[in-house]
């Protein structure tokens, strides 16, 4: 049989569309490539929010302004820290379970994913409210206050794309959508998770750590 591309079909592969499965045949899938430029991008745009706060830095004395020391690492800042980086390592373990097509395997890591991810969102709204309501430190309070929200602000809505994309995949993995050769969703939301990791532990070093 022939594909629409003029190619030979193997017998293996009308199999797997009759499946209702994507055939590959080697290279970068368009999905999992579109993510990957997605991500390209959004490197690109907190790029831009971490030079516009080095520049402020090196140009404002003192640094950290008057009157904010309780900007700490710890413990909520640092909790918050170990429960994402947990989370990546539990993201990986969930596709490598799909990669060897343990489906359930894949759903347990996935689901132990998405509760931490939602914990460190609920970590973030607490230490929002703390600050706020005990130092009256808003994104109002001056450009440090400014800087502060929207780098963070912005990283808590990275990972609440993250988490509604992980609550997909589960119910897509719930249903039993994904196998061993056909998981591109999985791949894709795995190094999403991965990429907003890599940017938080980027901002707990530069805010929290490098005051």
């Amino acid at each position: 049989m022939s594909a629409a591309d003029g190619t030979l079909m193997t017998a293996s592969d009308e199999h797997a569309l009759d499946a209702g499965h994507d055939v590959q045949r080697g290279g970068v899938d368009t999905a999992l490539l579109g993510m990957l430029l997605f991500i390209a991008s959004e490197l690109m745009f907190f790029a831009a929010l971490f030079g516009a706060y080095f520049n402020v830095r090196a140009t404002t004395v003192p640094w950290p302004p008057e009157g904010t020391d309780f900007i700490e690492p710890w413990p909520v800042a640092l909790s918050m820290t170990i429960i994402l980086v947990a989370s990546s390592f539990t993201m990986q373990w969930a596709t490598g379970r799909i990669r060897k097509g343990d489906r359930t395997g894949m759903n347990r890591g996935i689901f132990v994913t998405l509760l931490l991810g939602a914990i460190f969102l609920c970590l973030v709204v607490f230490d929002y409210y703390h600050l706020v309501t005990q130092y009256n430190f808003g994104i109002n309070s001056g450009v440090y206050g400014t800087l502060f929200y929207t780098m963070t602000g912005f990283h808590a809505a990275h990972v609440t794309g993250g988490v509604v994309g992980l609550l997909v995949i589960l119910a897509r993995g719930l249903q039993g959508q994904f196998s061993q050769r056909h998981h591109v969703a999985v791949e894709a939301v795995h190094y999403y998770w991965h990429f907003v990791d890599v940017v938080w532990i980027a901002l707990f070093v530069t805010i929290y750590l490098m005051r």
